[in-house]
């Protein structure tokens, strides 16, 4: 994703923003008349480049934020990493209840930075309300998780020992989020990281940096109120070279990166490289496959959803649509009809279901991708341009587009790569396995989803033959995951995972710990080494 950055001269901002902008920013004490820090480490700073806010929806500037210099962020990672060494030592249900306590601030809050994710990054409000959900609930998650973060007892082969293996805190987490979540990733990460025992430092998108200066303002006067240093909650607004900083540091030991598949293969080369630890969130490119047999009431709204929901900025919308012979027909018909339903709009009113794409930068993406689909001769059955009403004409607004290319192979451009914009490409199938091939031969692996009501094609779907995404659904569609279970993607999407299950376990540094509590001192495998 492309950012675009302006540079403003300092001092007072002089610029009349829109009621609708000015109230959301002025409901989370956002100013609309100066200049905003954008770096927190216990203290509020910023003495870097300027960085413009664009509302997606009119182009307008929202604000102005101070990003960190490289200095400032120096000194964030080092007390940052000060933080860590008094906050590992908190114990870990005393950490949930601070946990509990930032659920409960952020739960109050709910609405309004549900309308600021809206008014920043264009998802409609629904969405935005549902995303701050969505860190209340992993708070909630994270709460209990507090006093379950096990380690195990291992039988030992030795009489009068016992094997412990034991979680402890890692360190410094990073988090750098993309613009699509500016809220929820950030909170998978930070929920899982205190429980823990870390401290985190988010690096956001460049092009939503009021929605973290909104959320660690709410987090950190929580953790003011609880006597726990700032740095526990660390941010630093910036570019390229600030990522890029972070990522090297050897004060991080874990950076979990979500963007886009080149700039993840950077970050995860660049990780290795220091032997520190990486969760990649990356490409999603994900599948919808109908059989004959499946329930089209349900299939056809859920394929809508996740092909339209936030315009097709999701890491998880429905890009590729895989139909059986003997409904294809009908199922495009009517999720034709559904498309010609959806209307542009202000995201920040309740009924609208489309909102703008995040920039001009992925209108142009949208643009060059639907030039393609016509240079291969596709089928476009809707869609295909820009809106161009004179109303939308200063935001991001893109039709929602249902294209059939002629060719099938998913080798093709137009199948193995993913267009962060809500174009569904469409192809047909005779038989479940060839369907499945299709699905797993892109080089990405996020999430999928079979329609069907053979319980034998559930079992192929979800088993060794099936498909090979993190994500597998059944008659539910590939967007839309919950808290509950890991979330993450294989091959190219990164092999990360967050938010529930096992994820945790990512967050601590383990030890095997082999206990004698005997008069005597054996060797493990009989070994006899006479002293």
């Amino acid at each position: 994703m492309l950012h675009v950055r302006r540079l403003i001269p300092r001092g007072r901002m002089s610029r009349t923003l829109s009621s609708r902008a000015s109230n959301v920013l002025a409901s989370l004490d956002i100013s609309t008349t100066h200049e905003i820090s954008g770096v927190y480490d216990g203290e509020w700073r910023g003495s870097g480049e300027l960085v413009s806010s664009i509302c997606p929806t009119t182009g307008e500037v929202l604000a102005r934020v101070k990003t960190a210099t490289p200095e400032e962020l120096h000194a964030a990672l080092e007390r940052t990493r000060e933080a860590y060494t008094h906050f590992r030592n908190v114990p870990a249900p005393r950490r949930g209840e601070i946990l509990r306590q930032i659920r409960e601030a952020l739960a109050s809050k709910r609405d309004e930075l549900g309308a600021l994710v809206s008014l920043e990054m264009g998802k409609i409000r629904t969405e935005g309300v549902g995303e701050v959900q969505e860190f209340v609930d992993i708070c909630d998650y994270a709460v209990g998780l507090s006093r379950m973060m096990n380690g195990r007892v291992v039988a030992s082969e030795r009489p009068g020992h016992s094997i412990l293996e034991v979680p402890n805190p890692l360190g410094v987490v990073a988090v750098l989020s993309a613009f699509n979540f500016p809220v929820a990733v950030y909170g998978w990460n930070l929920a899982l990281s205190l429980a823990a025992g870390n401290a985190t430092i988010w690096k956001p998108s460049p092009t939503t940096p009021l929605c973290s200066i909104a959320v660690t303002t709410i987090i950190s006067r929580v953790l003011e109120r609880n006597s726990v240093p700032g740095a526990v909650a660390s941010l630093v607004t910036g570019g390229k070279e600030v990522g890029e900083a972070i990522v090297e540091s050897q004060d991080v030991p874990l950076v979990s990166f979500t963007g886009s598949e080149h700039v993840g293969r950077i970050v995860g080369k660049n990780v290795a490289f220091r032997f520190g630890k990486s969760i990649l969130e990356l490409g999603g490119n994900n599948a919808s496959i109908v059989m004959p047999d499946a329930d089209l009431s349900l299939a056809i709204p859920a394929v809508f959803f996740g092909a339209v929901g936030t315009a097709g900025q999701r890491c998880t919308s429905t890009r590729r649509l895989y139909l059986h012979r003997n409904i294809a027909d009908e199922f495009l018909d009517r999720l034709q009809k559904m498309y010609r339903t959806v209307a542009p709009g202000d995201p920040l009113i309740d009924s609208t279901l489309l909102g703008p794409l995040h920039t001009r930068a992925a209108c142009d993406t949208y643009d060059k991708t639907i030039q393609h689909l016509q240079t291969i001769d596709a089928n476009i059955l809707t869609g295909g341009k820009r809106y161009g009403h004179a109303s939308f004409s200063a935001g991001n607004f893109v039709e929602p587009t249902i294209a059939i290319p002629k060719s099938v192979n998913p080798k093709d451009f137009i199948w193995k790569t993913e267009t962060f914009a809500p174009i569904l490409n469409a192809a047909v199938f005779d038989d479940l396995e060839q369907a499945i091939e299709w699905n797993n031969a892109v080089p990405q692996g996020l999430s999928s989803s079979l329609w069907t009501r053979d319980l034998r094609n559930l079992g192929r779907w979800i088993g060794p033959n099936g498909s090979d995404a993190g994500i597998v659904n059944v008659n539910v569609g590939t967007s839309g995951a919950e808290i509950g279970a890991a979330f993450g993607g294989n091959k190219s999407t990164g092999w990360g995972r967050e938010s529930g299950g096992d994820a945790w376990k990512q967050y601590v540094r383990w030890s095997a710990c082999t206990i004698n509590f005997s008069d005597e001192a054996p060797l493990a495998q009989g070994v006899n080494f006479p002293a």
